[in-house]
């Protein structure tokens, strides 16, 4: 005669509670749990320890470095983009290549006197015996950066004139934005959009002609080659693109006329530093080192502003 089993011995017991009986799994890891373990899932049951882990896996409102995650990644973008065209239609709303805004709105390191028979936006420096002798109105003041005229830094930044400029600049930045603010999050991209320009603002002080004229948003866009090109570097990704993309800019910087290779050069530098800033800042404290590293980045563009104002005056 065989010896039954004895049925109670088949009854699971919660694996978190000792001989607590159970029938119930939980449906994501299959283990046994009793009521007090039950968690509830968009199907069944899960246990404490797999709704733990799947918190920790689930998609955070958080950017891989820190930043809010956009819900319109291109909104920022579209916010620039939109800015620049009312800028260049101000323009040729209010005399196009002869347009006063370019005066105000353009860089000049220090202020110049123009003859107002000059054709065309670049300036005639003819010297300020026209301006401070009132010759019938032969030429008016430019005023500069050193003059007191330092939003020029900023406004620069926004103001185009030729077409093809503003055409260019945009669709780089339609291109790289979007992407870059998906990675960094909106405050974190606007950050490095607005300090990139100023960085190639501040080598354009620094490096180009006294009274030469600077104007367009290519520094800015420049900064975000060398953001792209840094996080594409941080992921490991395949930098022959973008190395290429800078590499064809670069050349058109150097190889055509009135280019401001100094704005470039000083915003893809500054678009590198403060996506570096931002891509390896330690995960501990990270908002905080990325907040000290951005502050530091303008507190240095801010001195050498002033260093070049001192020097100029």
């Amino acid at each position: 005669m065989t010896a039954e089993s004895d049925p109670a011995a088949a009854v699971p017991t919660c694996y978190r509670h000792e001989g607590r009986e159970t029938w119930i799994r939980c449906q994501r890891c299959g283990r046994p749990i009793c009521p007090d373990c039950m968690r509830d899932a968009s199907v069944g049951f899960q246990c404490p320890s797999c709704v733990s882990e799947g918190a920790k896996t689930t998609r955070t409102g958080r950017t891989a470095y820190g930043g809010q995650r956009s819900a319109n990644p291109a909104l920022t973008s579209i916010a620039l983009i939109a800015t620049n065209v009312v800028v260049w239609l101000a323009v040729v709303a209010t005399g196009w290549k002869n347009s006063d805004l370019i005066a105000r709105l353009a860089l000049v390191p220090r202020g110049t006197c123009e003859s107002l028979a000059s054709n065309g936006y670049y300036p005639t420096a003819v010297g300020e015996r026209l301006c401070t002798l009132g010759t019938g109105g032969d030429g008016h003041w430019v005023p500069g950066v050193a003059d007191g005229a330092v939003w020029q830094l900023v406004t620069s930044q926004f103001l185009h004139v030729e077409i093809w400029h503003i055409a260019g600049n945009m669709l780089a930045l339609w291109m790289l934005g979007p992407q870059l603010e998906a990675a960094l999050g909106r405050a974190r991209f606007l950050a490095l959009y607005l300090l990139s320009g100023l960085a190639g603002s501040v080598a354009v002080l620094w490096l180009s002609g006294e009274s030469g004229l600077t104007l367009g948003a290519s520094g800015a866009i420049y900064g975000l080659f060398g953001a792209f090109a840094v996080i594409s570097h941080k992921v490991g990704g395949d930098l022959r693109s973008i190395g290429a993309l800078i590499a064809l800019n670069l050349f058109i910087t150097f190889a055509v006329p009135n280019i401001s290779w100094q704005g470039h050069l000083g915003g893809i530098l500054g678009g590198a530093v403060i996506a570096a800033i931002l891509a390896y800042a330690p995960r501990q404290r990270r908002a905080l080192v990325q907040g000290l590293g951005l502050a530091g980045v303008l507190a240095l563009l801010v001195a050498l502003i002033a260093l070049r104002i001192v020097a100029l005056a």
